[in-house]
């Protein structure tokens, strides 16, 4: 199950991350503290704020598709309104002031409460000692596997009914975009 990837909330996020860091951070960085905000959204609330899609990289975990925004050099529709491509030493800069209209006050603070924990480590520092550390990441070895939620889930020790009612929300979920935006 993927659920439809929604690059305006993915983007107001990653903006989000970038005005707490003064405006500009490596892209590896923004990349990995998304990750750990999805990830931990997932835990605790069932959905994670992106709807992106999970791979393990050399690197640790990334966000797929907003690895694939950061670095494809193609115009993005949301994503270049805002935010920068890399420069100089990979980073990455907010071009304007973030909207936050998508993402509910819950995911601001929990965006706070990451970047809390990990926004002052280095980006080697947070590969090394916490996403390298992550149950659910396996090395790849220049390739990438794809991280399922089911492994996040059950990392955490989650029970199989708690995993499959989570999954059952998240297939719902789902299931209705896909059916408004066949409306639409």
């Amino acid at each position: 199950m993927i659920l439809q990837f929604n690059e305006a909330k993915a983007t107001q996020a990653a903006a989000f991350l970038l005005k707490l860091r003064g405006g500009r951070m490596h892209y590896l960085k923004l990349i990995k503290l998304l990750y750990l905000a999805d990830r931990a959204a997932l835990i605790r609330w069932g959905i994670p704020i992106t709807t992106d899609r999970y791979v393990s990289m050399n690197h640790g975990p990334v966000l797929s598709n907003v690895f694939n925004l950061v670095v494809d050099e193609k115009p993005k529709p949301v994503w270049s309104q805002f935010i920068s491509p890399p420069v100089g030493d990979y980073e990455i800069e907010l071009k304007r002031p973030p909207e936050t209209t998508l993402l509910s006050r819950a995911e601001e603070n929990l965006l706070r409460e990451i970047f809390d924990e990990f926004g002052s480590r280095n980006r080697w520092d947070l590969i090394e000692n916490v996403m390298h550390k992550l149950p659910e990441w396996r090395y790849p070895d220049g390739s990438s596997f794809p991280i399922k939620i089911r492994e996040i889930l059950e990392a955490q020790g989650e029970d199989e009914v708690e995993i499959r009612a989570v999954l059952r929300e998240l297939h719902a979920i789902d299931n209705s975009e896909r059916a408004l935006s066949d409306v639409g």
